[in-house]
């Protein structure tokens, strides 16, 4: 039996990384796929961890090679995610969880039938601004740029099988691990009744 692809999408800051980052730690059966960006890596973060940083060069290699899924350029920067490392992982019977923006969920569900979809909500937009001041990762233009973004991304919500409202961090994380327990459930083999039909 394949893996299940389970694809989350979020706007910046509504706490998608945060929670996939939870859920990979208790769920030790799920893998996530790596995506390749050219934007430069934020404090902390490693290549190859959270994203494989790439130049515009390489990438632009890569896709003219087709290694990408698909691809999308989100504020201001390319990312792509590796199609042979999905189709392996699935075809080994892995779960996988795909961190993406909705351009490449909708492109990834034209390819992959049977993906799943989650999307992550900000309690509000207010809310969702006050997070990306509180990182400290920003500058204010950058800030408004994935405001904007953000107003646009919200749109697409309805698109996903599945919503959270990123309230509170627990309860989003128990949301969530119930979709993956709910969909697992669904896809297992089914035991036959009592009469042996």
């Amino acid at each position: 039996m394949s893996g299940l692809l389970f694809i989350v999408t979020a706007p910046s800051g509504a706490g998608k990384s945060t929670l996939i980052e939870a859920l990979l730690r208790d769920d030790p059966s799920l893998a996530l796929s790596v995506s390749y960006t050219t934007r430069a890596p934020r404090p902390g973060e490693r290549d190859g961890g959270e994203y494989h940083f790439v130049d515009d060069a390489r990438f632009m290699a890569m896709l003219e090679r087709g290694e990408f899924l698909e691809s999308a350029q989100v504020h201001g920067f390319r990312y792509g995610t590796s199609q042979s490392v999905i189709r392996e992982t699935l075809q080994r019977g892995r779960d996988l969880v795909l961190e993406i923006d909705w351009q490449g969920a909708q492109q990834v569900r034209r390819l992959v039938p049977g993906a799943i979809g989650v999307f992550i909500l900000p309690p509000s937009v207010e809310e969702l601004e006050r997070r990306m001041r509180a990182r400290a990762q920003d500058s204010d233009a950058v800030i408004r740029r994935r405001l904007e973004n953000a107003r646009e991304e919200l749109e697409h919500a309805a698109e996903f099988e599945y919503a959270i409202i990123n309230k509170e961090f627990e309860v989003a994380l128990g949301d969530l691990k119930a979709i993956i327990r709910a969909e697992r459930l669904r896809r297992a083999p089914r035991a036959p009744n009592s009469s042996g039909t």
